[in-house]
């Protein structure tokens, strides 16, 4: 394998693993209220090459969280 490849190789594992820690802190420190499912699922999913940690960004997080019905 030449170093170019080798290199190239060192630097996507690194964003990947940077990538997921970024998720799982993200999800760690949410409520189960701001995330959409359960909480145990996206922590597996996000173990999935790139596609985890994207998936879990784009459609795991609530950007608010649900809203509770008033008593009347």
């Amino acid at each position: 394998m030449s170093e170019r490849r080798r290199r190239g190789i060192v630097v996507l594992g690194a964003i990947q693993v940077a990538m997921a820690m970024a998720a799982w802190l993200d999800l760690a420190r949410r409520s189960s209220g701001q995330v959409a499912g359960s909480k145990r699922l996206w922590a597996a999913v996000i173990c999935v090459n790139f596609f985890g940690p994207i998936t879990y960004f784009v459609l795991g997080r609530r950007s608010d969280p649900p809203q509770q019905a008033s008593p009347l």
